[in-house]
């Protein structure tokens, strides 16, 4: 072959390369796409190897055909991520029938769990584990040991439930662990540990927050403007071309449909004409109702905690079902009743979807927050009055153990005095206001999980089943009028899915045992809530597109972490731990393990450094500095 036949044929293949790489772009029939498409792709095959001269041929060919073998292991590499990804299916089919609003809450408590699964390794791997396999054993300490009285009824279903019993002396509370310094044959440091995992899941948890909301932001976009021609480009460009399966066209059928009608909505809410001034009268009407809605729950969640105060110093035997769970009773109830009452005192506000969205996010972030900062300092109280009762305790004990010791030298005339022997069930022990808070946000995390999967099976199977089979003998259409088929409530789920990462936050400190259980909680949802909404609900009435950035939903959570932050830091830095229970016991406040560790292992000045950084009005401030940042992202 000729220099110039050679130049020809390089030529032709680089045009029929374009011909390939812009064919797309073609105001062609797809039949006539297929033809050029196919001969274009066998003639560069036939031909490109050919190009080569001499003994440079098979190395060019050779090339070629690892090229394109390099760009089928990347497709393939890229689908293989693809169907790695947790759920992506179930998503996919979520947001093809109810929209991306829908879906990406399914996206965020897959982002959840992810989150959970990492702070359950900290936990599991660095606290837990070793105190199984290096500490004592159960029976061996008092604070492993089931007291006496409490032995009869120890494995009590009722008592178990109310994580009493053999579930209070276990690895799933902070009581449960030694202060030793250093376990096991490899000297571990567990009080230090369980003082760095304690903290450092909250650090851990601001890197990837803040990570996720960088990246996207770089993503961009706030679900507002998408260009011109809207309706023009989903007619004409939206059906993809390589799907071969009926089940993923029917899915992409209704995802197109749904996009079509998310289009509308926006452009209905961009051309609407209101009354300017009654709108301003019913939304400042709509402000003041929730207003004192949340004002009451505030009060009703303080009043029921001190009752449950009172309840503590009576007997059990005499109280009833409802008042032994008052407290989580009344706080689930209240999660149940006021965001649905939320979104019908919204309804005189007519936002657009997506804004009263935000709008009702607030109002029950608002309510959640409300709540839970009453019930942590109702439960400070109690925990103040459990201190002073620790006092008196380890007073009268010290006192025995000091008459005992006086008593057996003076008897015996001798200093070597052995100590009393007494059972450790038997040992008198403070109540341990720790393990105390512990089980108290155990019991309200297991609480709203009956409570969330109750009025999923109640109020969307049982609802969706009396609809789809009493409709055709009944007075009026069910389907159409009441009660007909829930919609997924968006913002009640996020909000408490949210709120429940901030009462793990806060109670993985005093219950190492909680993350383990949200994993579990966020798994079962994963299925549970992807089965209702697909067997049991319907597209809301005015579908809406969700925002390109979830970092609303992130801002959200930065302020529910760092506000999650303060009660472990007030009880790090201020209260003093229980004498007999958990690895700081004997200390004068739980970080003076640090301050122990750097005297001791460490030089002189980076003690004098540590000190000054440890200030608590220092981390205050800091603390308080960094809310004031995310009031400005949110």
């Amino acid at each position: 072959m000729s220099e110039g036949e050679m130049a020809a044929l390089k030529e032709e293949v680089e045009e029929k390369k374009k011909v390939i790489a812009t064919l797309r772009n073609q105001p062609w029939r797809m039949k006539k796409r297929l033809v050029v498409l196919k001969e274009a792709q066998e003639f560069v095959e036939k031909f490109e190897g050919a190009l080569g001269k001499g003994k440079g041929r098979k190395l060019y060919a050779y090339k070629v055909m690892m090229t394109k073998k390099l760009i089928k292991f990347k497709r393939d590499f890229e689908n293989f991520k693809t169907a790695c990804i947790p759920w992506e299916r179930k998503i996919k089919e979520v947001e093809s029938h109810f929209g991306s609003s829908v879906a990406s809450y399914f996206i965020f408590l897959r982002w959840m769990y992810g989150l959970n699964l990492v702070l359950f390794g900290f936990m599991f791997g660095l606290v837990i584990l070793p105190e199984i396999l290096m500490g004592l054993p159960y029976g061996s300490i008092p604070r492993k040991t089931v007291p006496r009285e409490e032995q009869e009824t120890a494995m009590d279903y009722s008592v178990l439930f109310d994580f009493g019993g053999y579930c209070k002396y276990s690895f799933l509370f902070y009581g449960y662990y030694n202060n030793e310094p250093t376990i096991g044959v490899l000297k571990f440091r567990l009080p230090l540990s369980y003082l760095l995992v304690g903290v450092g899941i909250f650090g851990y948890s601001l890197m990837v927050v803040i990570r996720t909301m960088a990246r996207n932001a770089n993503e961009g976009g706030d679900g507002g403007e998408e260009g011109d021609f809207t309706f023009s480009w989903k007619m004409f460009t939206s059906w993809d071309y390589l799907i071969g399966n009926p089940e993923t066209a029917d899915n992409k059928y209704a995802s197109i449909t749904t996009s079509f009608k998310e289009s509308i909505v926006d452009e209905q809410e961009n051309q609407k004409d209101e009354n300017i001034h009654l709108r301003r009268f019913l939304r400042v009407l709509a402000n003041f109702l929730i207003v004192s809605c949340l004002g009451g729950s505030g009060y009703l969640i303080y009043f029921v905690v001190k009752r449950s105060q009172e309840f503590a110093n009576m007997k059990k035997d005499n109280l009833s079902w409802f008042e032994k769970n008052e407290v989580e009773f009344v706080m689930s109830l209240l999660g149940l009743v006021c965001p649905p009452l939320f979104e019908t005192i919204a309804e005189l506000e007519d936002y657009h979807p997506r804004i009263a969205l935000k709008w009702q996010l607030g109002r029950i972030f608002a309510l959640f927050l409300g709540n839970l900062y009453t019930f942590l300092f109702a439960l400070f109280d109690e925990v103040t009055a459990k201190l002073e009762s620790e006092k008196v305790i380890k007073n009268s004990t010290e006192w025995v153990l000091n008459q005992y010791y006086s008593n057996y030298s003076s008897f015996y005339n001798t200093t070597d005095v052995p100590p009393p022997a007494v059972h450790p069930s038997d040992v008198i022990r403070g109540p341990c206001w720790e393990t105390g808070v512990g089980i108290e946000f155990v019991k309200l995390i297991v609480s709203d999980i009956q409570v969330t999967y109750l009025t999923i099976l109640i109020g969307d199977f049982v609802r969706a089943v009396i609809v789809r089979f009493l409709n055709y003998c009944w007075c009026w259409d069910l389907e159409a009028g009441f009660p007909s088929y829930g919609e997924f409530d968006i913002s009640g789920n996020v909000l408490g899915l949210i709120f429940n990462q901030g009462m793990i936050w806060m109670g993985a400190f005093y219950a190492p045992g909680l993350v383990g259980l949200n994993v579990l909680r966020l798994l079962s949802s994963m299925y549970y809530q992807c089965w209702a909404v697909m067997c049991c609900n319907v597209p809301h009435e005015r579908v809406f597109k969700a925002s390109r950035s979830n970092n609303f939903y992130m801002g959200l959570l930065l302020l529910v972490l760092f506000l999650s932050l303060l009660p472990v830091v007030y009880t790090i830095m201020t209260l003093s731990p229980s004498f007999d229970c958990g690895p700081f016991s004997g200390q004068e406040k739980m970080y003076d393990v640090i301050m122990e560790t750097i005297e001791k292992d460490l030089p002189a000045f980076i003690g004098n450094l540590f000190s000054y950084a440890t200030n608590p009005g220092l981390i205050l401030k800091s603390v308080v500095s960094w809310l004031f940042i995310d009031f400005y992202i949110l």
